[in-house]
């Protein structure tokens, strides 16, 4: 099929109420997608983050263009009746609208998402917040680093020596807006088949628990409280970051081939046939061990060095 150069939401229209991070980023992707998406910025000073640096040299922020890219803008006064009725008869025409306030300021508007979508069937409302439109911490404000906290992601973040730390992004507000973004093409496409559109529910909270990964399968399995390794992983090894003669590589082998291949390619032979290192659980329960064996080797070279040999050798390292 000869490609036309079209994006595949072309032709879809998005109200974006968003504003600084979590929602600028879901309605970015979908503009990157081809959707015409309307920013709504408060009169006067704009949605927060143009406010927050770096800044270019004109002064204007580069926070705010990295997640408002492609986007169209519109000031509103939303406790205008005027401009709340130009925004009513923007909604009538578009497919999607999301928003990030607050649970219950879109009703305080006269715009809450299960009544616009009685109003306009196709209508998709996506809403993201901290915990949730619904229970008792849905009216709690939240930022990256508390739900961060909340969450139990600063507890596996960090060494076990070290106190809880945040993860050194704001993936809080980010895993919202991707959630965002996968619900609303999820709920597009369910419109095609249905022909009716949807509100949508995304907690900040919620998507950081489905990104803990073993620290969540510790809690609900094993019952017990996650902990911080620091860069290996908590079931594979070797897969840590060690010390070379100049600086730290990373050096991942998740089967027993790569951990064979490895112990050929720095000279340690013999650690293929020792019996704390046959099997990756044994590995595993000895990775302080078979840490400091591959350290004494990689400590005789600098780290870009051994990343050539490691490379040409098919082992994942960085």
């Amino acid at each position: 099929m000869q490609a036309t150069g079209s994006k595949p939401l072309e032709g879809i229209t998005v109200i974006d109420f968003t504003h600084v991070l979590s929602g600028p980023f879901c309605a970015m992707m979908l503009a990157d997608q081809g959707a015409r998406v309307i920013k709504l910025e408060r009169v006067g000073s704009g949605d927060d983050s143009r406010q927050f640096g770096p800044f270019y040299e004109d002064g204007t922020s580069v926070y705010f263009y990295f997640v408002n890219r492609g986007k169209e803008s519109l000031a509103v006064n939303l406790k205008d009746p005027a401009d709340l009725a130009l925004v009513q008869r923007m909604i009538a025409q578009a497919d999607v609208v999301i928003e990030n306030f607050r649970p219950g300021t879109m009703a305080k508007l006269g715009l809450a998402p299960e009544d616009l979508v009685k109003e306009h069937p196709r209508l998709i409302v996506c809403s993201i917040s901290g915990f949730g439109q619904t229970g008792p911490m849905s009216r709690e404000p939240a930022y990256d680093t508390v739900v961060q906290a909340l969450s139990g992601l600063m507890s596996v973040t960090g060494f076990p020596d070290g106190l809880p730390t945040r993860v050194g992004t704001s993936i809080g507000d980010l895993a919202a807006g991707m959630f965002a973004y996968m619900a609303i093409l999820t709920a597009l496409m369910a419109r095609e088949r249905t022909g009716k559109g949807t509100t949508i529910d995304i907690a900040m909270l919620d998507g950081l628990f489905a990104l803990l990964e073993h620290g969540l399968m510790d809690a609900l399995a094993e019952h017990v409280d996650p902990s911080r390794i620091g860069n290996r992983h908590p079931s594979i090894a070797p897969f840590d970051a060690f010390n070379c003669q100049d600086r730290m590589l990373v050096i991942c082998c998740g089967t027993d081939g790569l951990f064979q291949r490895l112990c050929d390619t720095l000279g340690l032979s013999g650690l293929k046939t020792d019996a704390r290192f046959a099997t990756n659980g044994k590995r595993s329960e000895n990775q302080a061990a078979l840490k400091a064996e591959l350290e004494r080797a990689l400590q005789q070279d600098q780290a870009q060095t051994w990343r050539h040999k490691l490379e040409s050798a098919g082992i994942p390292v960085g």
